[in-house]
């Protein structure tokens, strides 16, 4: 046999293997929640723009979002969700337990959470970075002028380590002042207790939006001192579980790019571009690739709209933060945001 042949029987082969191939399961998680007929989904106490519960107990936010897209991508609607508050130091532990099956909850993807903590991170929902919040009456205007200041800080997160971090890197002698708890360490800083309060940037931004009595009165500086990818979690060991979580949020970062939102989804599914027709199940079935439907995307989709709507409608342009996409705006629109193809 020469060698042509050789490698067309062998390419032979491997096409009747990947033929054969079954289609995935949905593995335990999925099961499971199909049993019990909701997505149990780990998110903040409140943070507004990410995940906060108003006075009838309806919540929203990005984070929020991520979740209605799961439940309705696997479960046929977006409703079906158990929404259950943890803490900094609740989180990753309530994670781990099997008390809930996804942690949406603005936290950050490292290397120790990643590899040592049996958690698996599906994406990046919102680049952020770490800053400073002060009074404008300080006419403090850089972090770097905070030498031997008090700052509040929220216990068991990135952001204490990072504080120490970069005081010692500058020589600034900052002085932690840490709490156990959101509320109180944000009740600290805007009483008076410290003279400078860091968190990610989206935090201090919706603290003072929320919290503040006149948020004219206090400054954001303008320096980001970390990297804080923020992303959801599952438990690690569960492949299935892990794929469609993943591939949810990356197939509403898709939609944005080929203009797919709730208002136009109907319309789209007669557009003849093939990676439309793919996102949308007209022309591949995708869905059985992850244990589920054709449907599955459109279904997210039209529950909380494609990234850009749930960024705007959340922390952007349409909120009260009204922050600007900055990295979080498509690769194609000048930031980083960016998803693998769904083909």
């Amino acid at each position: 046999m020469n060698q042509a042949a050789v490698w067309a029987r062998a390419a032979a082969i491997l096409t009747a293997a990947v033929l054969a191939c079954p289609l995935a399961h949905a593995g335990k998680t999925l099961d499971d929640i199909k049993a019990r007929g909701q997505v149990s989904c780990g998110v903040n106490t409140g943070l507004p723009g990410f995940s906060a519960a108003d006075s009838q107990g309806n919540w929203s936010g990005i984070d929020v979002d991520v979740c209605r897209a799961v439940a309705a991508a696997v479960l046929g609607d977006g409703n079906k969700v158990k929404w259950v508050p943890v803490n900094a130091q609740q989180r990753l532990t309530a994670l781990q337990s099997g008390e809930i099956d996804i942690l949406s909850r603005n936290t950050t993807w490292t290397l120790t959470r990643d590899a040592s903590l049996g958690l698996s991170f599906t994406g990046v929902t919102y680049y952020d970075g770490q800053g400073f919040m002060v009074p404008r009456k300080s006419r403090i205007s850089s972090a770097k002028q905070l030498r031997g200041l008090q700052v509040c800080v929220l216990a068991g997160t990135t952001t204490e380590r990072n504080l120490t971090d970069y005081s010692r890197a500058n020589k600034l002698n900052a002085k932690p002042i840490v709490f156990e708890k959101l509320e109180a360490t944000q009740a600290a800083y805007f009483s008076g207790r410290c003279q400078a309060y860091t968190a990610d940037a989206s935090a201090l931004a919706a603290a003072r939006d929320k919290e503040a009595k006149n948020p004219d009165e206090h400054v954001i500086l303008p320096e980001l001192i970390s990297k804080e990818p923020l992303g959801p979690a599952v438990r690690r060991g569960d492949d299935e579980w892990f794929a469609i979580v993943k591939w949810v949020l990356f197939g509403l970062i898709e939609a944005e790019e080929y203009g797919i939102t709730q208002a136009n989804l109907d319309q789209m599914k007669s557009s003849d571009n093939p990676a439309v027709q793919r996102i949308l199940g007209v022309s591949d079935d995708t869905g059985k690739l992850l244990g589920l439907d054709r449907e599955w995307l459109v279904r997210a989709i039209r529950t909380v709209g494609n990234y850009g709507e749930m960024f705007d409608r959340n922390v952007g342009a349409k909120s009260t933060l009204k922050i600007p996409r900055g990295l979080n705006a498509l690769w194609n629109k000048g930031g980083i945001q960016y998803a693998p193809p769904i083909r």
